[in-house]
């Protein structure tokens, strides 16, 4: 939590109420349904939560978006960045259900009212997005081939609508490189604003679909 707080300083005093129960909540789930190595857990604040919030140091979101967590697992990235963000609104989609319960009741365990859960595939999906994250899901020519007809055309961000895809920094330019010229990618490394061991080799990929 001192490292949420030391990069997040301006959290109110409910979200870090909300940052601080992930702890106990995420270790009880994970015992029932595994949706953290269990050698992990120790880690969860920096491995997982801190990891999710890189998003901000790029492009805050604004009131009102929607966002879909595509293979969104035990709740990562989309928990941490509705905590957030509470006027952001936030599908969380994955395609086993027994994830989606867990995310499901830690999000009603920590009041969350702007986050929905679903057991799914993204190709049935119907709604439109200003925005997909997704952490470790695929490789870019298939996040942008299951998510294209997913974003809206207009928005009202520092970036235009497309996905932020939370990657490692190995071969991710290969990646953009071969969405081909069509696709505008960008690659940020987290260890440009994390300055733990572990965000080195992490990084958040933008692309904006034609």
């Amino acid at each position: 939590m001192e490292r949420i707080q030391h990069y997040f300083p301006n959290l109110s005093a409910q979200q870090l109420e909300q940052f601080a129960q992930l702890d106990a909540l995420y270790r009880e789930w994970n015992a029932q349904i595994n949706v953290i190595s269990r050698k992990d857990i120790d880690n969860l604040y920096i491995h997982h939560v801190l990891h999710s919030l890189a998003l901000d140091k790029v492009m805050p979101l604004k009131a009102g978006a929607q966002v879909l967590d595509l293979g969104c697992g035990g709740g990562f990235p989309g928990i941490p960045l509705a905590i957030l963000y509470p006027e952001t609104n936030f599908m969380l989609v994955d395609s086993i259900a027994k994830k989606i319960k867990v995310v499901t009741e830690v999000s009603q365990a920590l009041g969350l009212k702007n986050v929905k859960a679903e057991a799914g595939r993204v190709e049935k999906l119907k709604q439109r997005f200003d925005f997909v994250v997704t952490r470790a899901v695929a490789k870019a020519p298939k996040l942008a081939a299951w998510t294209r007809k997913l974003v809206k055309a207009k928005g009202n961000h520092s970036f235009p609508n497309g996905i932020w895809a939370y990657k490692g920094l190995t071969n991710m330019q290969e990646e953009l490189d071969s969405l081909g010229p069509d696709y505008y990618g960008e690659i940020f490394p987290m260890k440009e604003f994390f300055e733990e061991e572990f965000f080195e080799t992490k990084c958040l990929a933008y692309i904006q679909a034609p």
